[in-house]
C-alpha cells in the first residue's frame, strides 16, 4: 500500500502531464455533501490520511495543506505526523481560505485541476470570474486520486431503498408534490432540479442506505407542474419501492440519465442550486433556458417538522434515552470491575439502541473517548487504537440513533469515579450554558446566530472557548446535521446563513470544553422550536427538550450554580423519571431514582 506522501508524488507527476500547477480535492461526493460521504467518495481522505469528515486537500509541487476546522484539530496533527501535509487551521488567525488559497497561489495564464463531479457549480464559477483577467483556466474532467487509489478504491454503494410509511412522515408524496409546486408557481419556476441527496427522500417518502450513518440514496430529482422523475441506480429500486413510485405516479429514470434530460430543456425557467449541482452536471445546462440559482424549497419544508413527524420524533427520543440510561447503569456498574476499553463501551451502546423497536442504524459512528482523547471534538476509537477506562474521571459519550420513527444526537460526559476540582469546575461550566440557552425564550425572527452567546457565555467568562457550532438542525430519519438553522457565533455566510428559528425545527445544544490530552466536556440535548406567548411585541418563541437522559449530578460544583440552575435541573430530571421508569426493570429504576436525585443549593 503506498504511504501519503507516495500518493502525493504521484499525484504531482499527474500535475506535470496535465500542466496543472495546484490540485484540489474537497471531502465531498458528486451531489456536494460536506460531511458523510460513501466511502468511495472520501479521497481527501486517501491521499491526506486525515480521517476527518470535514475539510480538503489542496497540492502544489511544494507544498501540501491540509485545510479542517476546529472539530478536528487535535485528531489532524496526530495523523498528518511524518507526511509532507500541512495542517492548515481554518478560521484561526493568519489562516487564508482554501479557495483564497486556490487563487492566489496559481500563477497568471496557470491551470487550477480538480474533479468537477466534487465541486459545486458556485464555486467553479466563483473561481472563473475571480481568476478570467489573470487568464487561468480549470481543468475538471478527470478524478487523479481515484486512479491512484486503483483497485483498493470502495465500489458504489448499491444498497436497496426502503418506503418511509405516511404514519412517521405525516404526509403523502402527493401532498408533499403539491406544496413544492406550490413554491414553484410562486418563483415562476417551470422545473426543479433537487440535487442534495436529502431532498429527493423527503419529498417521494423514500430512504436509503448508500451512506453509512446517513438514511439516503444518490439520486435526484426532477420536478414540473405536471410530472416527478426520480434518478437513482435500478438496481436499487426493490418491488416494494417500485409499487410505491407506480402509485405515487413519480418516474423512475437510471441516474446517468440527468445529464442528458437537462440538456434536453430549452426555453424553461429551471429553479436549480448551483451549489449542490456539481460542475460537471452544470456544464450540460442548456443556454436557451434561465435559471433560479437559489437553495431548493424543500430544505425548508423538511427542516420544519409537522405534528406527526414531531410525535414521532418524541417516541424516538424515549426509546434512545431508554437505551442511554440503561447503558450508562452498566457503565458506572462494570467499570473496574472487569477489563474495558472505549470500544467495549460504545459496542455495548450500539446493543442497546439496537435492541429498540424500529431501529435502523446509528446517526453518526459513536464517539466513546476517556480523559484526553475526548479533547478530540471526532474522535474515534478502533479496534487498534483506544484506551482503557479506569474507574476516574470522564468518559465522553457522543451518540445517536436513526429510529423509523426520528433521528436522535446526545452528549453525556459520565464520571466514573473520583474527580478532580477542575473537572467539576469545567462540567458545571458547560452545564450552566447547556441550560442557559435551553430556557431561552426568544421573539419570533431570533436566529441561532443571536442565542449562541447563551451557550458560550459560562465559559468565556474563564475565557475559554469550544472551536465549534453551539447546535444543528437534525433531519427527521435523515441526515443528523441539517439546515438551514443552527447556533453559532461570528458573521453568517453562504454555507453557515442566518436563518430564523422557525416552531417546528429541532436544533442540537452542545456546549463544551475541550482541553487537548487533559480532558473534554460535552452535553447534548436535541430542542424543538416552539410557540411561546403573543403580544404586541410578537410572536415569541421557546425551546422543549426533546432528550431524557440524566445529568451527572457527581459531577457538579453547586457554588458555581444559581437556585434557578438547580431548579432547572430538577425539574428537568423529574420530567425524565416520569418518562423513563415504566420502560426499565426494577434495578434500572432504582439507579435512575438515585440518579435524578434532587440537589439543593
Amino acid at each position: 500500500m503506498l504511504s501519503v506522501n507516495e500518493r502525493i508524488a504521484r499525484l504531482r507527476e499527474w500535475m506535470s502531464t496535465k500542466g496543472i500547477d495546484i490540485f484540489y480535492i474537497p471531502n465531498a461526493d458528486d451531489h456536494l455533501s460536506e460531511e458523510y460521504v460513501a466511502p468511495h467518495y472520501r479521497t481527501m481522505s486517501y491521499m491526506s490520511g486525515f480521517r476527518g469528515d470535514a475539510g480538503c486537500l489542496i497540492v502544489t509541487q511544494d507544498f501540501a495543506g491540509l485545510w479542517t476546522d476546529g472539530r478536528y484539530f487535535t485528531q489532524a496533527e496526530k495523523e498528518l505526523q511524518d507526511t509532507c501535509v500541512t495542517l492548515m487551521r481554518m478560521r484561526q488567525e493568519g489562516v487564508p481560505e482554501p479557495l483564497d488559497f486556490l487563487m492566489e497561489h496559481t500563477p497568471d495564464k496557470g491551470l487550477i485541476g480538480y474533479d468537477g463531479k466534487l465541486v459545486s457549480m458556485e464555486t467553479s464559477l466563483r473561481i472563473s470570474r475571480l481568476t478570467r483577467l489573470r487568464g487561468v483556466k480549470i481543468h475538471v474532467t478527470d478524478d487523479p486520486a481515484g486512479e491512484i487509489w486503483g483497485e483498493d478504491r470502495p465500489a458504489l454503494p448499491k444498497e436497496p431503498l426502503f418506503v418511509l410509511d405516511e404514519k412517521y412522515t405525516g404526509e403523502s408524496v402527493q401532498e408533499r408534490l403539491a406544496r413544492v409546486r406550490e413554491e414553484m408557481v410562486k418563483n415562476g419556476a417551470d422545473v426543479l432540479v433537487l440535487s442534495a441527496l436529502e431532498d429527493p427522500c423527503w419529498v417521494f417518502n423514500v430512504r436509503g442506505n448508500d451512506i453509512p450513518c446517513l438514511p439516503v440514496a444518490y439520486a435526484y430529482a426532477v420536478i414540473t407542474l405536471d410530472e416527478a422523475a426520480y434518478y437513482v441506480d435500478e438496481e436499487k429500486v426493490t418491488p416494494e419501492v417500485q409499487q410505491h413510485f407506480e402509485q405515487t405516479g413519480v418516474e423512475i429514470k437510471p441516474y446517468e440519465e440527468l445529464q442528458e434530460d437537462l440538456s434536453d430543456f430549452q426555453g424553461r425557467q429551471i429553479w436549480i442550486d448551483y451549489d449542490t449541482i456539481n460542475t460537471r452536471i452544470g456544464m450540460h445546462l442548456g443556454g436557451k433556458n434561465r435559471y433560479i440559482r437559489q437553495k431548493s424549497p424543500v430544505g425548508l419544508m423538511r427542516a420544519v417538522k409537522n405534528e406527526t413527524e414531531i410525535r414521532n420524533t418524541i417516541n424516538a427520543h424515549l426509546k434512545d434515552g431508554t437505551a442511554m440510561v440503561k447503558f450508562i447503569h452498566w457503565l458506572k456498574e462494570t467499570v473496574g470491575t472487569v477489563t474495558m476499553t472505549e470500544v467495549d463501551a460504545q459496542n455495548r451502546l450500539y446493543e442497546l439502541r439496537e435492541a429498540e423497536e424500529d431501529y435502523i442504524e446509528p446517526s453518526f459512528p459513536t464517539i466513546s473517548a476517556y480523559k484526553g482523547n475526548a479533547a478530540m471534538l471526532h474522535y474515534s476509537a478502533t479496534e487498534e487504537k483506544h484506551a482503557a477506562i479506569q474507574p476516574e474521571g470522564f468518559l465522553l459519550v457522543d451518540s445517536g440513533g436513526t429510529y423509523r420513527d426520528g433521528t436522535t444526537d446526545i452528549t453525556r460526559t459520565i464520571a466514573l469515579g473520583p474527580l478532580s476540582e477542575a473537572e467539576k469546575r469545567y462540567y458545571t461550566l458547560t452545564l450552566k450554558g447547556h441550560l442557559a440557552l435551553g430556557s431561552a425564550v426568544f421573539l419570533y425572527g431570533t436566529t441561532g446566530y443571536n442565542l449562541d452567546i447563551l451557550a458560550r457565555g459560562p465559559v468565556w467568562k474563564d475565557e475559554i472557548d469550544y472551536q465549534c457550532g453551539t447546535g444543528h438542525g437534525v433531519g427527521h430519519v435523515l441526515s443528523v446535521h441539517e439546515g438551514p438553522q443552527g447556533i453559532r457565533w461570528g458573521v453568517p455566510t453562504a454555507a453557515r446563513p442566518n436563518a430564523v428559528l422557525e416552531p417546528g425545527m429541532i436544533v442540537t445544544n452542545e456546549p463544551g470544553v475541550y482541553l487537548p490530552d487533559e480532558l473534554g466536556v460535552r452535553i447534548e440535548n436535541e430542542l424543538l422550536v416552539v410557540k411561546a406567548g403573543k403580544n404586541f411585541y410578537g410572536q415569541f418563541l421557546r425551546f422543549e427538550d426533546l432528550t431524557y437522559c440524566p445529568y451527572e449530578i457527581d459531577a457538579l460544583d453547586l457554588s458555581l450554580l444559581s437556585k434557578e440552575e438547580i431548579e432547572q435541573i430538577n425539574a428537568y430530571h423529574e420530567r425524565i423519571y416520569s418518562a423513563l421508569a415504566p420502560r426499565l426493570d426494577e434495578e434500572e429504576r432504582e439507579w435512575l431514582a438515585h440518579a435524578v436525585r434532587r440537589i439543593e443549593a
